[in-house]
């Protein structure tokens, strides 16, 4: 919790970066905390929006999430935890399956495994993950979450067409028309727009806020736990296994030192952060990308520098008015950052399989994906197995492992050449 002044205290010396362990002066501190702010926001608001959880109590927990993972890596990570987009889809499954209290449950489920796996890691390294899931498999899995989440946006299409493609709109222009920052922030933009657009058209409904008081506590609920909802949340686990993993090497690249035995610890503070959120009312939670966005324009690293907005998303919670603001925000504008983002979620998918140079030559790689994705994008309600009910998520994930493993271990058994398949594997292992 202690923070040495980088140079002056308010400017960067050239050709250096403000390190974890350093910070600016406060209000420069201040400054780039409240950037991280707006960059987490919205998508951070955008998932409990889409899922019907409140979102200062989702706001709430991102903040104490990120405080749990300050603490449990060292204050030597620097990254915020946001709202994960992966358990969107489980969440609403197991919501139309049960109600909101089954969902928390999930979430407390997969941060429970989520700890697990963290605990494992932390005593083993990471190599087993890879094995367990090289780049076909990962990217597989991530690009199915996103094409799976693609039916969620047909409605508002249909019934709110100009808002929903006038928000998608706003959004990709936003993305190139705009530099630094708020380039970065065009979700936040074309909510903005989306809104303004929705307004005009008269589809928003205020009365919710003028009946919010100014002040109050964030709404608390309870998770109950039923079997077949841990189906359903099983691949996101995956999900954040990867997310995780992925982000904290990133920031390890980014402040040039090796993080890679911080990333057990950052498992389990996101494991823990999710159960924490799940037993109150809230998303699960998991690194943010555009945090990290946010540090390689600013090039400070500063733990500090999430503390502050850690602290200020915590306040935020305790606005009512302010939850019910963000609780009007239209389905056109929501079906629209849906189809941007949830066309992102496909496409990180399969950008790990061009940085891991997947060869889909091999029949093993190609089967595996094409497989776990067809059935992810066919299977748009729950197919029941005798007591359990699965969703294409959970149906696509084990898919992709089944087919991946078992073609894999036959191909060995043969002696069939496997060469492209342990290159990619190994991909992952640096």
């Amino acid at each position: 919790m202690k923070w040495s002044i980088h140079g002056n205290g308010k400017t960067i010396t050239p050709g250096e970066v403000v390190a974890p362990e350093e910070r600016l002066h406060w209000p420069q501190t201040i400054s780039i905390g409240a950037q991280h702010i707006l960059a987490m926001f919205g998508a951070s608001i955008l998932v409990p929006t889409i899922t019907g959880f409140p979102v200062t109590t989702t706001l709430l927990f991102t903040g104490v999430a990120t405080i749990i993972f300050l603490l449990m890596t060292r204050n030597q990570v620097p990254s915020y935890l946001g709202s994960s987009f992966a358990l969107i889809a489980p969440v609403l499954a197991a919501t139309a399956a049960h109600d909101m209290s089954a969902a928390l449950g999930g979430i407390v489920m997969t941060g429970a495994a989520l700890f697990l796996v963290g605990a494992i890691v932390q005593k083993t390294g990471t190599g087993w993950i890879h094995a367990l899931m090289p780049p076909v498999v990962m990217g597989t899995i991530v690009a199915l979450i996103g094409l799976n989440l693609a039916s969620a946006t047909l409605e508002p299409m249909q019934l709110f067409p100009a808002t929903t493609f006038l928000t998608v709109l706003a959004v990709v222009v936003a993305t190139v028309a705009f530099k630094g920052l708020l380039g970065r922030l065009s979700i936040l933009v074309g909510l903005a727009a989306g809104y303004l657009i929705a307004l005009a058209q008269g589809q928003v409904d205020f009365a919710p806020v003028a009946d919010a008081s100014w002040l109050g506590l964030p709404d608390f609920h309870t998770p109950t736990f039923q079997f077949d909802t841990a189906l359903l949340f099983l691949p996101a686990v995956f999900v954040l296994i990867a997310e995780n993993i992925g982000h904290v090497r990133t920031v390890g690249v980014m402040t040039g030192r090796d993080l890679s035995k911080f990333n057990g610890r950052a498992l389990m503070a996101d494991g823990a952060a999710s159960v924490l959120a799940g037993f109150g009312g809230g998303s699960a939670t998991t690194t943010y990308a555009e945090n990290i966005g946010v540090m390689a324009a600013s090039r400070v690293y500063s733990t500090a520098a999430y503390w502050v907005a850690a602290i200020v998303a915590m306040a935020l919670a305790f606005m009512p008015k302010f939850g019910a603001l963000i609780g009007t925000i239209p389905a056109g504008v929501i079906g629209g950052l849906g189809i941007v983002l949830y066309g992102m979620i496909g496409i990180v998918g399969a950008r790990l399989w061009i940085e891991h140079k997947v060869d889909f030559g091999n029949p093993i790689n190609l089967m595996t994906a094409g497989t776990g994705l067809i059935i992810a994008i066919a299977v748009t309600q729950e197919l029941s197995f005798g007591q359990f009910q699965l969703g294409g998520i959970a149906l696509g994930t084990l898919a992709t492992l089944v087919v991946f493993h078992v073609m894999r271990t036959v191909a060995k058994l043969r002696g069939n050449n496997l060469e492209s398949v342990t290159h990619g594997s190994e991909a992952t292992g640096g």
